[in-house]
Formats: C-alpha cells, sequence, structure tokens
C-alpha cells in the first residue's frame, strides 16, 4: 500500500527541521548514532570503506561513518539538508578530502550514474518520502557493489491507519494554517501520551524523554516534526522490501521490525554473480 504525493502538493522541508536538530547535536548524540551503524552493519572495521548516504539529512549518519573511518559520499534533495551536513563537515572535518556532500535525488539516474559502487549504501527513513518508493528502492539496490551493504528503513505499513497520517501529512504541508492546526492538536496529544508511557515504564514522567537520545542520537521532538510534516510518504510491509531485495541479488543479514507506525529497519548483503548463478 503507497500514499505517493502530487505534483502539485507541497514537500514537507526536512532540512529545515534538522538545521533546528543540530542545535541540539553533541558528543553523546554522535555516539549514539556510532553504535546504532555498528549494531546493525556488524562490520568489523569501516576504516576505507566507500559509503554512500542516500538522503543525508541533518548529516548526522554521514559524520557517524566518518569518525569509524569510512569514506563518505552525502547527498540529499533538500538543499538545507545539504547545508547541514556541509556544516557538520566544518565542524569536525573540515580539510578532509574523503568526505563529498552535494545535492542530487535517488530518482535522477543520470545523477546516480556519477556514484559507482560503494561498499555501504545507507538510507534510513528517506525512500519512503520521495513520492516513487519503488523506483528509489531499486535505485539504491544499483549503487551497492557485490558482497556489499545496503541499510535502509522503511516506514510499517498499518492500513487505514497509515492512510490517515498521510491525510495528517499533507494537512501539515498544505498550508501555514494546515500546519499550525496539526502543531496545536497533535503536540499536545503527544506529550501527555509520553508522559503517561514514562510514568507507567519508568515512575518518572521525565524519563522517556531525556532516554530518547539513545535512539540512534535522535531528538524526540525534532523526530515528532519529521513524523507530522514528512511528505511525501509512502509506507510497505517487511514482505514486500524482502521479496523485492531477495529478488534483485540480495540477502537479509539484519531486520529488526515494528507492530506500530515506525520503521522496519533491513541490512541486505549483495551477492555476487557466481552466488547468484549458484542459487
Amino acid at each position: 500500500m503507497h500514499y505517493i504525493k502530487k505534483n502539485d502538493e507541497k514537500r514537507f522541508l526536512f532540512g529545515a527541521n534538522w538545521r533546528r536538530f543540530l542545535t541540539v547535536l553533541d558528543e553523546s548524540r554522535i555516539a549514539e548514532a556510532e553504535k546504532s551503524l555498528k549494531d546493525a552493519l556488524k562490520v568489523d572495521s569501516f576504516s576505507n570503506l566507500k559509503v554512500l548516504d542516500v538522503g543525508c539529512g541533518s548529516g548526522l549518519f554521514s559524520l557517524a561513518f566518518k569518525r569509524l573511518g569510512a569514506q563518505v559520499h552525502s547527498f540529499d534533495f533538500d538543499m538545507e539538508s545539504v547545508a547541514c551536513t556541509k556544516e557538520l563537515k566544518r565542524r569536525y572535518f573540515p580539510t578532509d578530502t574523503k568526505w563529498k556532500i552535494e545535492q542530487g535525488s535517488v530518482l535522477d539516474d543520470e545523477y546516480l550514474s556519477t556514484l559507482g559502487s560503494n561498499d555501504i549504501v545507507y538510507s534510513w527513513g528517506v525512500l519512503h518520502h520521495t513520492g516513487n518508493m519503488i523506483k528509489a528502492l531499486k535505485n539504491v539496490g544499483l549503487l551497492v557493489k557485490e558482497n556489499g551493504l545496503l541499510f535502509i528503513s522503511i516506514y510499517n505499513d498499518q492500513g487505514t491507519i497509515s492512510q490517515a497520517w498521510a491525510k495528517v501529512k499533507r494537512t501539515y504541508c498544505s498550508s501555514s494554517i494546515g500546519k499550525l492546526g496539526v502543531l496545536l492538536l497533535l503536540i499536545p496529544m503527544f506529550i501527555v501520551l509520553n508522559l503517561g508511557v514514562s510514568v507507567y515504564e519508568y515512575g518518572n514522567p521525565l524519563k522517556k524523554f531525556t532516554l530518547y537520545k539513545h535512539k540512534r542520537g535522535m531528538s524526540i521532538y525534532h523526530d515528532w516534526i519529521d513524523w507530522l510534516g514528512g511528505y511525501p510518504y509512502e509506507v510497505s510491509k517487511p514482505e514486500t522490501i524482502f521479496n523485492l531485495f531477495q529478488t534483485s541479488g540480495f540477502i537479509l543479514e539484519h531486520l529488526k521490525t515494528t507492530q506500530k507506525l515506525g520503521c522496519n529497519e533491513f541490512v541486505f548483503r549483495k551477492l555476487t554473480e557466481q552466488q547468484v548463478l549458484s542459487t
């Protein structure tokens, strides 16, 4: 089931949200981002590996890969996201020549043809925001070298609930009034619900908020804004993603699913030509 942005509909300004996120980025969040990569990818060393960050957003995970020793190429459709990533490079690796950052689209075949084959292609929570998720998924698979890894996450298909959230996102992006209405209605609801869950789980109303940075180094408020406004918006059941890449010469090495509205997380390894022929 997919919900695709129409050509005349507005796109969420992802980069503006990530620019605000950079004001709270600190060493502990970067360390959590690094940990999430090592836990999912099970790579002994990232030194000299060629990593492609598709939809680099805030630049946090490009930075994490870079600090782990990788050679990084970051790109994003959103120019302000590109600017955020360049800001992190300025802060942490100002003279590094092995971190390239530019504007580009995962739907642009001509641009993708310049990117070559990569040891790791990373695209967490991005491809379902392109307006053509299936094409984007197929395209990232082409960018992985034989025996390389593809690390993606895609919103979980929750049927009618997902359809309802698509309407929320469209409303948020439709106008200033739509945005204000969504924020005024849902941010207080999110706060109350999370306070309640925090009391129930930890006996402390604020504990859930303070622990959130351990989720890949992210910020709960900025993730809320991304969730409310993130449009275009598509979803998929995990088996659909699995089948798509299985038939494209990949094997699944890591899977983390959710029964909620979040993302299912996948790490695939691209088989060699000989391995494909022998299967």
